[in-house]
C-alpha cells in the first residue's frame, strides 16, 4: 500500500486508483466483485462495517470520498442519502473524481453536481438515474464528460430470470 493506506501509483481499475460502492448490499456487492476483476482498490460505506469482505470500510461518505476518485451509488433513496453526495463530498472527490450513479437520481444533489462539473470540481459522471426522471437538468447535455442513461440499466437478460 503506498501513502494513507491507498494502493501505489499505477494500480487502476478502469482507469482510476480507486473505486467504491455505498452499501455494499446486493448490487453494489456484484458490482464490488466484478470492479475487483480489474485491479482497482475497491472501499466502502455502509449503516455497519461487513466482517465478510476485505474492502476497506470508511464510515461516512465524506471519508470515503476523501480517499477515492471514484464513487458508484448503488443504494436506495431513503431519508439519510436524500442529496448525500452534495457540495461536499463532491469537492472531497477532488477535481479527478467521477461519479456514477445507479441507484436513486435524488441521492444526488444535482444542482451542485451541474455547478462542480462546470467548475471542474470534479472530472465527470455516468447517470442512469435522475432527480426528476423524465426532467433532466438541460445542463448536463452541454458538457464534456458526462454519460447519461434513459434508466434502463437494470433491463439485462439476467434481470429478467432474477425477477
Amino acid at each position: 500500500m503506498g501513502a494513507q493506506g491507498l494502493p501505489p501509483q499505477g494500480v487502476s481499475c478502469f482507469g482510476w486508483q480507486t473505486s467504491w460502492d455505498y452499501w455494499l448490499g446486493s448490487i453494489g456487492s456484484k458490482v464490488a466483485k466484478r470492479l475487483k476483476g480489474f485491479g482497482g482498490f475497491i472501499s466502502y460505506n455502509s449503516r455497519t462495517k461487513k466482517p465478510s469482505v476485505s474492502y476497506t470500510f470508511y464510515p461516512n461518505v465524506f471519508e470515503l470520498a476523501s480517499h477515492c476518485n471514484t464513487l458508484i451509488i448503488c443504494c436506495s433513496l431513503i431519508e439519510d442519502t436524500y442529496h448525500m453526495i452534495n457540495n461536499y463530498v463532491m469537492k472531497a472527490l477532488g477535481k479527478d473524481g467521477i461519479i456514477i450513479n445507479i441507484g436513486r437520481g435524488a441521492i444526488i444533489d444535482e444542482k451542485e453536481l451541474v455547478r462542480c462539473l462546470v467548475e471542474g470540481k470534479i472530472f465527470g459522471v455516468g447517470l442512469d438515474v435522475f432527480e426528476n426522471e423524465p426532467n433532466v437538468p438541460k445542463e448536463l447535455f452541454a458538457l464534456d464528460h458526462v454519460v447519461m442513461l434513459p434508466h434502463r440499466a437494470a433491463f439485462t437478460e439476467e434481470s429478467f430470470y432474477d425477477a
